[in-house]
């Protein structure tokens, strides 16, 4: 899973991937034989798209931090904010995440550039993906 893809998930904007399952249904129907006269499937009317489900994203990071022993401030900081949701929070991490979601090559050359970027794009993205951000921190 992307690391985008845990934090999505760690906040609750995402189920947790399957580990089993697909693999096993296609195993037990790999050998199956179509029918002789199949029968057409009828014809179903699209249905409305379902909302995105808003997540309160800033109470469980406020929650999360409360309960931190360290001080972290994840308005402003993608390692803070990364240490919240329990992922790893090293340069490695940030630059992998950068390049996972598209980060400028001149902002990955300074690594100050890179985490305002790669914050700013977090928080933006899990706006898009039903999170609760605050304008003021999308700006």
């Amino acid at each position: 899973m992307s690391l985008f893809g845990k934090i999505l998930e760690k906040l609750g904007l995402r189920k947790p991937e399957n580990q089993s399952g697909a693999g096993a249904d296609a195993a037990s129907n790999e050998y199956s034989l179509p029918s002789p006269n199949p029968t057409p499937a009828p014809m179903e009317m699209p249905s409305a798209p379902s909302p995105i489900a808003v997540v309160d994203v800033v109470a469980q990071l406020e929650a999360s931090a409360a309960k931190h022993p360290e001080k972290l401030n994840w308005k402003v900081s993608i390692v803070d904010l990364l240490k919240l949701l329990g992922l790893e929070s090293s340069f490695g991490a940030r630059k992998e995440l950068a390049l996972e979601l598209g980060c400028p090559a001149e902002k990955m050359a300074d690594s100050a550039q890179m985490n305002i970027w790669l914050h700013k794009t977090v928080l933006q993205k899990l706006a898009a993906n039903g999170g609760n951000i605050p304008a003021d921190l999308l700006d």
